[in-house]
């Protein structure tokens, strides 16, 4: 979903040498975001996190979730109902663990944020599971 101004849904493309993500992240969220790693459940930042704001990806600033999507899914990972805007993630299957699952991604940079089944609850049917160390949470003022 390019155009040629390189302009995506979630904005601007971000694009980077795998130089320039080492140096800009963590070792821990280089190896999530870049190389498609997990954080091991109930370890994230996030998971049990009630503060009210959006959920940036860490390695470009997108603006993906709102915490007003997010629920308690029991799986150990911050879970949402829906992004922020469609447009905001950008999704393509994943067999490398042998079965079929929909990886999710930042529309912006390509960043792995972690995965999306269809068990969510009602209101959507979706459960985004993400990994904390590729969320940035921008609190509201007051929260």
């Amino acid at each position: 979903m390019s155009d040629a101004d390189g302009e995506r849904p979630g904005g601007k493309r971000i694009t980077k040498s795998d130089a320039e993500w080492r140096a800009q992240l963590a070792p821990e969220q280089y190896e999530v975001c870049r190389q498609k790693g997990t954080e091991r459940p109930f370890t994230g930042a996030y998971n049990d996190c009630k503060r009210e704001g959006i959920y940036r990806c860490v390695c470009c600033g997108n603006a993906l979730f709102n915490s007003e999507s997010k629920y308690e899914s029991g799986t150990g990972w911050p879970s949402f109902t829906q992004p922020i805007a469609e447009a905001s993630v950008s999704s393509r299957e994943d067999r490398s663990t042998g079965t079929l699952r929909t990886e999710v991604l930042c529309a912006r940079c390509d960043a792995h944020l972690g995965h999306v089944f269809p068990d969510g609850p009602p209101s959507t049917g979706k459960r985004y599971c993400m990994n904390s160390v590729a969320l940035d949470l921008e609190e509201a003022d007051g929260s």
